[in-house]
């Protein structure tokens, strides 16, 4: 079984996370609040991307959320700005068809 990887909250970076957890308004922020949370407590990164959220997620995926955490904090784990697909159409703009 792969080892839990040692993070060590403070007690204001672990309620910030419970925080973030329990009341954020975007899904995917609680999601990778509670995997953090998670494995601050003790269960490895595969635990917790296999068996420890909504649905199962890459190990990978967990390594990168606590390496983006331990860099930026909370705001770390945003999405951010131009990453995704991008819009196929725009009501507003383009070329109007006659």
């Amino acid at each position: 079984m792969a080892q839990p990887r040692c993070m060590d909250l403070t007690a204001a970076q672990a309620e910030e996370l419970q925080w973030v957890r329990d009341h954020h308004q975007k899904a995917s922020m609680r999601e990778r609040a509670a995997a953090i949370l998670k494995v601050a407590s003790g269960l490895s990164m595969l635990q917790v991307a296999l068996h420890g959220l909504l649905k199962p997620r890459r190990y990978e995926t967990i390594s990168e959320w606590i390496s983006r955490y331990e860099r930026g904090g909370v705001a770390g784990l945003q999405v951010q700005a131009g990453r995704g697909r991008k819009p196929a159409f725009s009501p507003c703009g383009g070329p109007s068809r006659s």
